[in-house]
């Protein structure tokens, strides 16, 4: 064949600087695209094979070899595929390749942010050119009498193709690396993008540095294969054994060895854990597996081989981590593949967002990765995959609790937080999980919430007396005589659940609890507050207090009849001794007597409030005066107790007043954590008390 010269079938003035531009940030990718162009080629190949109409010759091995040249500034890429014709080159690299480009740059010169799109419009070829300033292509077809091709571009409009001189079936590519892209000739960084995005590609592929100094090894000489270079044979004389004595068993024969040229290692593995079949797969090799990938060297808790052919090919393997501290589950990584080959990290219209939390891998090769990533969300077929994903890890969990709720139990902690996640984000997965979500109690027994509600003893939910006395004047002043309006306006009683978020801070109330004989459950991760709220709407019967929200029934004794007016008196005083002391008349102050007579005083502040300002927190406003909303705690004072008593009988006592704000400050530190100012005049103010027990 003559040289042939032409001019690329593209409007553009020049489409490679735009290359460069549109994939900055994941410039590396061309490695991706050439290593993938390769595999496709050898794919083909042994696929004319089976079909009959190639014969592969003897010994062929598959295999991708990346060669860099720091000195040439070089890449090669070369692989033992189909090859191309003359005619393919022309059909495949300049003509739609370009056509391809035309397209990708009418519908998107516009935008600056767009998502990578190399190998999405037939551009994967040219990726080349974010790195190189020319690319030589040399190539011989499988065909029988093929002609070598030589082609080259320097990225410009134009291009030179002859008669090349490759003498092997497949394909080299030569990039020559402008000075920008240097980095790419280097060994180490080389090899480090192959195992990036080739750690699991389906064809061996091996790196090396072109006219590096040759490395070697020794092995046992029945070891040696034919594709070996020796460079020498040895043989190592026995060592010396001292309790062998003379005429005593036989004579040690020589160890033979060979020294070798180093046999190369592919970097990838052809064979990855998640596509062989599950019942195939150790417990050691999913350990091995996924601390290879994740560089994670703690053991996970357990994981989810996903294994499906139909409707759609999907395969993967899910890992669920051990979780340190609650913000560790915020960041996971699921790494996505198309037929081995990495696509990117937490692509989020395929995994469910309550799933980012994991560590895994997801092979599907059915993906549409000819559209551009925004519009994967809104593809049917996307959707289907991200609800299968979802489908199988709550099978997974409902399964374990079923059969295995030993481990299910011992894992709660951890796995909790996602799952709670996945409720409030996934409507189909909360449905699954519903009954087989599990609350730790005050005894770090796990129930159900079914059980939880069994065991509950809590009073239904009731108004205030005031509004229950109106409401029930007002019932009897509308009651027909059938009585179906009291039914109408009965309030409908709710369970009580009561529920800590902290075990130190509020471990007063839980003694308090626990000597009563009532339960709670353990609410204590960040997720806990909207995950109440979702349970709440789910379940229109319960109703969820945390333990500091009431004094529960339980912990009071009844006020008899004839106690009522003195105990009234005796509120009365204590509400505006405290109000006068702490310098606040708005200071909310309930008076009860307390079983335990220990406690002098303790402070609750009602659900709602405490859910309100929880979210002006949330929302930033924090800046706004909370009494707004009447999220103020209430100061409850035990009228059992000798201090509350002596403050009542004792109003004029020079001592009222240290003795008024030390209950206030120590009520608050048993409800939630103090301001440094408060905490400052704690300590002093405690100070002072211990010095008047000297005097």
């Amino acid at each position: 064949m003559e040289l042939k010269k032409g001019n690329l079938s593209i409007d553009s003035e020049n489409i490679f600087p735009i290359i460069k531009k549109w994939v900055y940030s994941d410039h590396d990718i061309f490695v991706r695209e050439m290593v993938s162009n390769g595999c496709d080629a050898i794919t083909k190949l042994k696929k004319l094979d089976m079909m009959g109409e190639y014969e592969l010759p003897e010994g062929y091995k598959p295999k991708i070899e990346v060669i860099v040249n720091p000195e040439e500034k070089t890449m090669k890429f070369i692989d033992n595929g189909l090859g191309m014709t003359a005619d393919e080159v022309e059909e495949y690299i300049t003509q739609i390749a370009f056509s391809g480009a035309t397209q990708f740059l009418e519908k998107y010169k516009d935008k600056t942010t767009e998502d990578d799109m190399i190998g999405h419009f037939g551009l994967g070829f040219y990726s080349a050119f974010m790195v190189a300033d020319e690319v030589q292509i040399d190539t011989l077809s499988y065909k029988e009498g093929a002609t070598p091709v030589h082609w080259a571009s320097q990225g410009g409009t134009e291009y030179e193709m002859q008669d090349g001189n490759k003498t092997t079936v497949g394909s080299e590519i030569t990039l020559f690396l402008n000075e920008d892209s240097l980095e790419f000739a280097n060994e180490y960084r080389a090899r480090e993008i192959l195992e990036k995005y080739c750690s699991f590609m389906p064809v061996e592929i091996y790196l090396s540095k072109a006219n590096a100094e040759p490395e070697y090894e020794t092995i046992n000489e029945e070891d040696l294969l034919d594709t070996d270079t020796v460079i020498e044979h040895i043989e190592e004389a026995p060592k010396d054994d001292a309790d062998n004595k003379e005429g005593e068993g036989e004579k040690e024969e020589p160890k033979k060895k060979v020294k070798i040229l180093k046999r190369p290692v592919p970097i990838n593995d052809i064979h990855p854990l998640w596509a062989k079949n599950p019942s195939e797969c150790t417990k050691d090799e999913y350990i091995a597996f996924y601390r290879k990938v994740f560089m994670d060297y703690k053991e996970p808790l357990f994981w989810i081989h996903l294994n499906m052919d139909y409707p759609f090919n999907l395969k993967g393997i899910l890992y669920f981590p051990k979780i340190n501290t609650e913000y560790d589950s915020i960041e996971g990584t699921i790494k996505l593949y198309n037929n081995q080959v990495f696509i990117a990290d937490n692509i989020k219209e395929v995994i469910p967002e309550f799933l980012m939390v994991l560590k895994g891998v997801i092979d599907c090769p059915d993906l549409p990765l000819n559209v551009s990533r925004s519009a994967l969300q809104n593809d049917g077929f996307v959707n289907k995959v991200a609800d299968y994903i979802s489908k199988k890890v709550a099978d997974k969990l409902v399964g374990m609790f079923k059969t295995d709720r030993e481990n299910y139990e011992k894992y709660w902690d951890d796995i909790s937080p996602f799952i709670k996640f996945g409720c409030l984000k996934d409507e189909k997965f909360g449905e699954k999980m519903k009954d087989s979500m599990i609350y730790k109690n005050l005894d770090h027994k796990y129930l159900t919430l079914e059980d939880v509600i069994k065991e509950s003893k809590g009073e239904p939910e009731k108004a205030d007396e005031e509004n229950t006395e109106n409401a029930n004047a007002q019932n009897a002043e509308e009651k027909t005589e059938d009585g179906s309006a009291e039914e109408e306006n009965k309030e409908e009683e709710k369970t009580r659940i009561y529920y800590v978020t902290d075990e130190v801070q509020q471990s007063q109330y839980i003694n308090m609890f626990k000597a009563q004989g009532q339960d709670a459950i353990i609410l204590s991760h960040n997720i806990d507050s909207a995950f109440v709220t979702y349970l709440e709407q789910k379940h229109q019967n319960i109703q969820f207090l945390r333990i500091d929200a009431d004094v529960h029934e339980s912990l009071k004794d009844e006020v008899t009849e004839d106690e009522k007016e003195e105990f009234q008196k005796t509120t009365d005083s204590l509400v505006e001794i405290f109000r006068k002391e702490l310098n606040n008349d708005k200071l909310d102050v309930k008076v009860e007597k307390l079983k335990d007579d220990k406690i002098a005083s303790m402070a609750v502040l009602s659900e709602q409030e405490r859910r309100m300002a929880e979210m002006m927190r949330m929302y930033g406003m924090n800046g706004m005066d909370p009494s707004m909303f009447g999220s103020q705690a209430t100061l409850v004072l035990n009228a059992n107790h000798p201090l509350v008593k002596f403050l009542v009988e004792h109003k004029r006592s020079k001592n009222v007043p240290i003795i008024c704000k030390q209950l206030y400050d120590l009520a608050m530190l048993a409800h939630k954590p103090l301001s440094p100012e408060e905490v400052t005049a704690f300590v002093q103010r405690s100070n002072e008390i211990m010095l008047l027990l000297t005097k």
